[in-house]
């Protein structure tokens, strides 16, 4: 189930959120520490208005909470709530058993024991849940795993604490892909709210139509991107709807990883068929695939793993996915030169392909031995990013690489006189317009984005993953939701 987290403070602004939401969910969880005082009196009327099951929960400040009342007034707040037909009580562990649990029991009420942890994942964490379960109908823990490998922890809750009726969160960044696998750790829901209530928490949209979180199941074929700065990745809006495309019962979903070693243990617990591969990574994953291509040798990266009998094999559609926007421009000599700026992971790539379509390039970049050793490869030309205005109208292309743009409006060759004549492409994904392609539209220049890359060596890594085509009739929407 999908559980909408109320944070309104009126019932009427509650149930206009839930109205507004209604098709992306199955529960709803009341926080009267949320409510006023005023509208708190109010609350045993709200599950009579809507047509979910409903948790009444009090959340105290230690607990990620609003309510700073003393625990006699938080009790009986909850107390008064319980005449209302609600379907669980949310009641912390520290508690001792009292009038809270004796009236949710005379009311056919069930009672979530809950812990909260937002520093870490405790050792005892499946020790805790069981004890919790002895004095409640559901044990739930929301936890703050600060690495893979506590995520890896999460999910083998599901053979530690098989049997036991449960609700497993893991908060913040890491624990992104617990809310949406929640029912790979045998958890009975997964939490959502649209202003975050908790860190980590997604959207109920975003949950129900961009990754149908509520159908996954053990035949669930589970994909994903690692790296260290997944949140906002675009890929799962390429993924998830080509996998519904096919028909495919499939998810992609992000990770952000702090060792490639240990990702790949979870990838085996989880049984995962491949995934997307981003920055730092690109060359830590060589070391686990047993097999490479051809573009994987010649470039030194890769940004996609897929399992194979027996093994992992490493490939690379960044070079392809560069090409594709800009093929008919070489192919007809449009484009004969070009400068890349920057010598990151990606420009490794970007001048491998140019250099193998027989484009003269030039490598500009602040630290020049990276730029050196980029072009000692590919057997180009390199220069320090300071002597820029020296290639004015000298080139055919211009590829930005930096991540300068992604946080600020600024350009990595500011200054540089632009003729109009020069194809500019930027391969960041967000900003799609960035300062240097605005510079660039100004003095009249064609543009090329990195929504274009990102889309056409999404749909080669699809193939890869799939063994089939991207389907046709699947419109990509890289402006969707994706919190």
């Amino acid at each position: 189930m999908i559980c909408l987290t109320l944070s309104e403070n009126t019932i009427a602004a509650c149930l206009e959120r839930v109205k507004a939401e209604r098709d992306y969910i199955d529960m709803c969880e009341l926080r009267l520490d949320f409510l006023t005082k005023e509208e708190c009196a109010k609350a045993k009327v709200f599950p009579s208005l809507v047509d979910l099951p409903c948790i009444v929960t009090n959340r105290r400040v230690q607990d990620g909470g609003r309510c700073a009342l003393s625990e006699r007034q938080r009790r009986a707040q909850l107390m008064d709530a319980l005449d209302g037909d609600f379907k669980y009580i949310d009641i912390e562990e520290d508690l001792k058993r009292g009038e809270l649990d004796e009236k949710a029991e005379a009311r056919g009420v069930k009672i979530i024991r809950s812990m909260h942890d937002f520093e870490k994942v405790p050792d005892d964490i499946f020790s805790r849940i069981q004890q919790l379960r002895k004095r409640a109908d559901v044990a739930k823990v929301a936890v703050t795993p600060r690495s893979i490998a506590d995520v890896m922890t999460l999910f083998n809750a599901q053979k530690e604490l098989e049997g036991i009726d449960k609700i497993i969160i893991g908060m913040g960044p890491y624990g992104i892909p617990t809310r949406i696998l929640y029912k790979r750790m045998g958890s009975m829901l997964t939490f959502c709210s649209n202003n975050q209530t908790a860190p980590g928490q997604l959207s109920s949209r975003v949950l129900k139509t961009l990754y149908h979180a509520d159908q996954v199941d053990e035949k669930t074929a589970i994909y994903g991107i690692i790296g260290n700065n997944v949140t906002n990745s675009l890929s799962p809006l390429i993924h998830n709807p080509g996998f519904r495309g096919i028909k495919y019962n499939a998810i992609y979903v992000p990770f952000l990883v702090d060792s490639v070693r240990s990702f790949f243990a979870l990838a085996e617990n989880l049984r995962m068929r491949g995934f997307s591969v981003t920055v730092p990574f690109k060359l830590d994953v060589l070391s686990y695939c047993g097999n490479i291509t051809r573009e994987v040798k010649q470039i030194g990266a890769c940004n996609t793993v897929v399992r194979m009998p027996g093994l992992w094999k490493g490939i690379n559609t960044d070079y392809y996915g560069f090409l594709a926007p800009i093929e008919n421009d070489i192919e007809s000599g449009r484009i004969r030169t070009a400068l890349v700026i920057g010598a990151g992971g990606a420009s490794n790539a970007i001048v491998w392909a140019l250099r193998n379509r027989g484009v003269k390039v030039t490598i500009l970049n602040r630290t020049l031995s990276r730029a050196e050793k980029i072009a000692q490869v590919n057997i180009c030309s390199f220069d320090r990013l300071d002597n820029c205005k020296a290639y004015e109208g000298q080139v055919d292309l211009i590829v930005q690489t930096t991540t300068v743009g992604y946080d600020s409006w600024a350009n990595p060759i500011e200054g540089f006189a632009f003729t109009g004549r020069e194809i500019c492409y930027d391969i960041l994904t967000k900003p799609k317009m960035t300062k240097f392609l605005s510079d660039a539209q100004a003095a009249g220049c064609s543009l090329h984005f990195g929504q274009e890359m990102l889309i056409a060596q999404g749909k080669l890594q699809f193939e890869a993953f799939t063994g089939y085509h991207y389907p046709a009739g699947v419109a990509i929407d890289l402006d969707a939701p994706i919190q």
